[in-house]
């Protein structure tokens, strides 16, 4: 439980200098691998897959203001 807590205080550090649509594609493409995992049973193509549509996606949240 610690690692895991140490794990996400590091990570999000890492985030302070980006860019609103740096940290949705960055959250898309976590809950993309996730989800894509989840639905294939664990097959890595189906994990990398799935990051890459969710990071496209998550990407593109918010779309472009006019």
């Amino acid at each position: 439980m610690a690692a895991a807590a140490l794990a996400a205080l590091i990570a999000l550090t890492g985030c302070s200098g980006m860019t609103q649509r740096d940290r949705n594609t960055a959250v898309g493409a976590g809950i993309g691998a996730v989800a894509g995992s989840v639905l294939t049973n664990g097959s890595g193509i189906g994990t990398v897959g799935g990051a890459a549509v969710g990071g496209v996606i998550g990407n593109q949240v918010g779309g472009r203001k006019r």
